[in-house]
């Protein structure tokens, strides 16, 4: 059995979709899938969270981030420092209080605790990371999902040529350069006085500030109505946190549960975007409209040859059966959960069984099917279970698994 480098990560990591059907995390050989439960690398508890932290050390490494990472002494890994947050609520008892503190895995890294505060409430309560609970786990899926160590670390891709290693290279750069951004959160005042320093700036002396996302035709006095959201454009309150994107300008503003991909309608993921053409993406949807991605193997694709099927992109040879991985070119397949199937796999796992003669039926042969329950479309299969007149086009009365020709048939049968 040949094992790729990092094959053991997670190994045993239960899955938290299949719970105990599946017997731990075993990672396919090319596919980022358990090989156990066929379930994706992120539905798994696989990575711990200094690995998660590598992760996203690793993405702002060479961009204007460095703030938001610390070099690890002993071997120079960037690590992203996340901002965790704990508060502490006094929760008065009958006789002494407690103290009831709540951790959040994640926070935007603000000077003003308040404000960090009212922002995570702003979040749809599931999708708050609070340690332990459901929005923890979301925020744990979504930095598998958003943020694939394959889609900016070569190494962790799967035997690439030396160009396609460069063409990566090539690429991660131009993106950290053009398009990657961590949001901020700011009360909508104060990104107003930022856009109107950066106009006076570019207009000399002509300080013509125009309010941020001003309603037009109504007095600036009116503070309530003046901002608004990019994503909903309804309005913003002013004493209410907002997240603001530099690479989009001072002039947008968000609410934050709207800071979400513009493909997914996820939240953005620690507020990490990909801002294109006037449109916020996470970072798996920026790659993928940059690039086609492997429906195999998941990688984005940096080979001139590929091959396009069921509306898909596939490395040539991971054009395979999900079943046996045998290569599919030229063969016939069955599509199975989108997913390309060969068709002695098919016939073996997935083929429908004839209630007449109880073998399965071949993808390409015709059948009767009502109900869950399916026949051979022939004289033989497909017939009255009391008397065995074929039923081929002629009216039946199906009960359960039986179809009768007849009142008389079904109930000489029930009786």
């Amino acid at each position: 059995k040949q094992m790729g480098l990092g094959h053991e990560q997670g190994f045993g990591a239960p899955c938290l979709k299949c719970k105990d059907k599946c017997e731990g995390f075993e990672l396919h050989f090319w596919r980022k899938i358990c090989r156990n439960c066929k379930c994706g690398q992120e539905e798994h508890d696989v990575l711990t969270s200094n690995e998660e932290d590598r992760k996203v050390g690793k993405l702002f490494e060479d961009t204007k981030y460095t703030t938001l990472i610390a070099k690890l002494k002993n071997d120079g890994i960037p690590m992203y420092k996340r901002n965790v947050m704990i508060l502490t609520n006094p929760v008065p008892a009958k006789k002494n209080i407690s103290i009831n503190t709540v951790t959040y895995e994640w926070a935007p890294p603000v000077q003003n605790q308040t404000l960090a505060r009212q922002y995570m409430q702003m979040l749809p309560k599931e999708k708050q990371p609070v340690a332990g609970s459901e929005g923890a786990q979301y925020r744990k899926k979504q930095l598998a999902k958003q943020l694939p160590a394959h889609d900016q670390d070569p190494s962790k891709c799967h035997e690439l040529s030396p160009s396609e290693v460069k063409q990566m290279e090539q690429f991660v750069k131009k993106y950290k350069t053009e398009a990657l951004g961590v949001g901020d959160v700011k009360l909508p005042g104060e990104v107003e006085t930022k856009a109107t320093d950066k106009n006076n700036m570019n207009n000399g002396d002509r300080g013509t500030s125009a309010a941020v996302g001003a309603v037009e035709g109504k007095p600036a006095d009116q503070k309530a109505s003046q901002y608004f959201c990019y994503r909903c454009k309804l309005n913003m309150k002013e004493g209410d946190p907002a997240v603001y994107a530099e690479r989009a300008g001072y002039d947008k503003l968000w609410h934050p549960a709207c800071f979400v991909c513009c493909t997914c309608s996820e939240l953005l993921v620690d507020m990490i975007y990909f801002w294109k053409n006037g449109n916020l993406y996470c970072g798996r949807h920026y790659c993928d409209s940059e690039k086609p991605r492997c429906a195999g193997c998941d990688e984005l694709i940096f080979s001139n040859e590929y091959t396009q099927a069921e509306g898909q992109n596939w490395h040539l040879k991971h054009f395979c059966c999900f079943d046996c991985d045998c290569v599919l070119a030229g063969e016939i397949y069955v599509m199975v959960n989108d997913k390309p199937v060969c068709k002695p796999c098919y016939v073996k796992n997935h083929a429908a069984i004839c209630q007449g003669c109880h073998n399965a039926i071949d993808p390409e042969v015709q059948r009767v099917s009502y109900n869950n329950f399916n026949w051979h479309a022939t004289q033989e299969c497909f017939l009255c279970s009391c008397c065995s007149k074929c039923l081929i086009g002629q009216k039946f009365m199906p009960i359960e698994g039986m179809v009768f020709c007849s009142v008389e048939c079904k109930k000489k049968m029930m009786s």
